[in-house]
């Protein structure tokens, strides 16, 4: 007996957490269509893409199938007088 198997390689997204020293918070860029976050901390931040980037792409991209990832990256920069 033969089985065949389709693996299926999850996509990728990535989210950029930037900190904003004037506003003190963390703010969003993304792949993902219509993904705003904003957040007081790093931990908020991820937890609010968690709960949503799955709904932005399922209403802005619903040909996307799971499984898919989240590459999250965080950018702060310091300027040094």
């Amino acid at each position: 007996m033969i089985l065949w198997y389709t693996f299926v390689m999850p996509q990728t997204f990535t989210v950029t957490a930037t900190w904003d020293e004037e506003a003190k918070v963390f703010t969003s860029s993304s792949d993902i269509p219509g993904l705003v976050v904003e957040a007081g901390t790093f931990e908020e931040f991820v937890s609010l893409v968690e709960a949503l980037a799955p709904e932005m792409l399922a209403a802005n991209l619903p040909n996307v199938k799971r499984p898919y990832h989240f590459d999250i990256q965080s950018h702060r920069s310091l300027a040094v007088a």
